[in-house]
């Protein structure tokens, strides 16, 4: 790779500052474009800016989770992600990433994910190609889910099995799981988190509050503005409904 555009997505300053060196370093072609530091920041450039040749992308940044630039507008750069914390793997590979970093990035290991970006936009390689590589990068990751969740009752621990629980919901700032005896639990993650770490093929997130099993529907009822509205096993909520845009989404995981 000669000469290639870098955007930094990093929240803390010494960070960017050495992506930036090593960048310029394995790559002296290299231009960083800009270093963001939020969300925000990041939704607005990428708005009125030509797609950089990569992104070095941390996951926590100062104003949420970097995978709500996702939502908000179409990156079509391949990402490379850095984080300090693993729980998110399974989720960055879902967006346009080619490799994810654990912090402090190794040298070594940014240079092979840099010669990785340059094998797949080789000579002939057009972008949908190199976007369908990414993809099967992604459905080669092997993933085990969380089998059990460590709870705490009163002053004692109880382990609860990941076949007991039909659905995780928040209310108030808490994260609850509730199981088949229409108990609730407190757990120590958010509804971001559980998403990548409880197998997909069993647990749908259906909006911002809930992320339900099959065998949590008692039924579903068409609702307004093409929605749909659930009606959970034990739950008292008379609003659980299918965000618009999950819709499709959910029917095709209701159809495997």
């Amino acid at each position: 790779m000669s000469a290639f555009n870098v955007l930094i997505i990093e929240d803390e300053p010494q960070a960017a500052d050495r992506l930036g060196r090593l960048i310029t370093r394995l790559r002296p072609g290299a231009q960083v474009l800009a270093t963001l530091d939020s969300v925000t920041q990041s939704v607005g450039w990428l708005r009125q800016h030509p797609a950089p040749d990569v992104l070095l992308m941390d996951i926590q940044l100062a104003d949420g989770l970097s995978f709500a630039i996702f939502d908000q507008v179409h990156v079509t750069s391949p990402v490379i992600f850095t984080t300090a914390y693993d729980e998110y793997a399974l989720r960055a590979f879902k967006v346009n990433s080619i490799d994810y970093l654990l912090k402090p990035v190794d040298e070594a290991e940014l240079r092979a994910a840099l010669d990785k970006l340059l094998a797949l936009r080789g000579p002939g390689v057009a972008p949908d190609k190199m976007m369908q590589s990414i993809a099967d990068a992604m459905r080669m990751l092997s993933k085990k889910y969380k089998e059990r969740f460590v709870i705490r009752v009163g002053e004692h621990l109880r382990s609860i099995e990941i076949a007991d629980i039909r659905f995780f919901f928040s209310q108030e700032k808490a994260t609850f799981a509730q199981t088949a005896d229409h108990r609730k639990h407190v757990l120590d993650y958010t509804l971001d988190q559980l998403e990548d770490l409880v197998d997909p093929a069993r647990y749908f997130r259906i909006n911002r509050k809930y992320l339900v099993s099959v065998e949590a529907i008692r039924d579903m009822v068409s609702h307004t503005n093409s929605r749909l509205k659930l009606l959970l096993h034990g739950s008292e909520d008379p609003e659980v409904i299918v965000a618009r845009e999950r819709v499709q989404e959910f029917r095709e995981w209701l159809d495997r």
